[in-house]
């Protein structure tokens, strides 16, 4: 659970929700054909160096110390996508709907292209 206080009051927001936001987010994107699985190497050296991890399909999500977010995303995209366009739009869309949602700051948006497909 990720806690925050507004001026409404003390809010809490799960993270499966989190997570799953994003991979929404994500597949909705223009040139995305999934997110892909995420090495457990990577996820082990995440948990240990950063903040508190929640993983799930091709989407890692880590609370920062000063209470905003850290998203990875391990992505496919479809052959002839323009990848920088699709990065960037898939950057600046999670972004607002996390934002959006949670009325927290989200710090980074780190995507990882990992596969291709027809």
């Amino acid at each position: 659970m990720v806690s925050f206080e507004n001026h409404i009051g003390q809010i809490s927001v799960s993270e499966g929700y989190i997570t799953e936001l994003v991979r929404h987010a994500v597949c909705s994107c223009f040139g995305v054909a999934d997110v892909c699985s995420v090495s457990t190497f990577r996820s082990a050296v995440s948990a240990l160096t950063r903040g508190k991890l929640f993983k799930r399909k091709g989407v890692v999500v880590r609370t920062d110390k000063d209470g905003g977010f850290s998203i990875d995303l391990h992505i496919k995209v479809t052959y002839g996508t323009n990848i920088a366009a699709a990065v960037s739009s898939i950057t600046h869309k999670v972004t607002f709907t996390v934002e959006e949602a949670t009325d927290m700051q989200v710090n980074a948006v780190n995507v990882y292209v990992d596969e291709m497909s027809n």
